[in-house]
């Protein structure tokens, strides 16, 4: 199933008219995610399969955005808001790289929350195809943090 350009543009009004920044919707191996910039421009809608987010691109025109479909894996999510961290200290290598192979448990990052630093370990086996968050980058409860396929 694809979304066609109607609902997406009424999710862009809801969006816009709600002060939202940013609105996820998943149906089956499909998902969309809609993000508007903070100094006000336009919403980019992207869909992609399952609860994966889109990059906002800026758009300054009222014509529908382009819709893109992308294939990158299962999502990894952030358990709690805080700030994530690629490696147990500044100075050692990160936890895991792209194209790593991971088994289910290993520690993949850590999110620092109320001073406390929490492992996260992988959900499933299989290999990073892309790290979504920066070293030292606040998180959000549910934010994908990378993809693993």
């Amino acid at each position: 199933m694809k979304f066609d350009i109607d609902y997406v543009e009424k999710l862009a009004k809801v969006l816009a008219d709600n002060s939202l920044t940013e609105i996820s919707l998943e149906d089956g191996e499909q998902a969309i995610t809609l993000r508007k910039e903070v100094m006000g421009v336009a919403a980019t809608p992207v869909a992609l399969p399952a609860a994966q987010p889109a990059a906002a691109a800026p758009s300054t025109s009222a014509a529908p955005a382009e819709v893109k479909e992308v294939k990158k894996g299962k999502p990894l999510t952030s358990p709690m808001v805080g700030t994530f961290y690629s490696a147990p200290s500044p100075d050692a290598e990160p936890f895991v790289k792209v194209g790593q192979t991971v088994k289910e448990g290993d520690v993949v990052c850590i999110v620092e929350a109320m001073k406390l630093m929490n492992e996260i370990e992988a959900e499933f086996s299989g290999k990073i195809t892309e790290i979504c968050v920066q070293d030292g980058q606040p998180v959000e409860f549910g934010q994908v943090l990378m993809y693993i396929e």
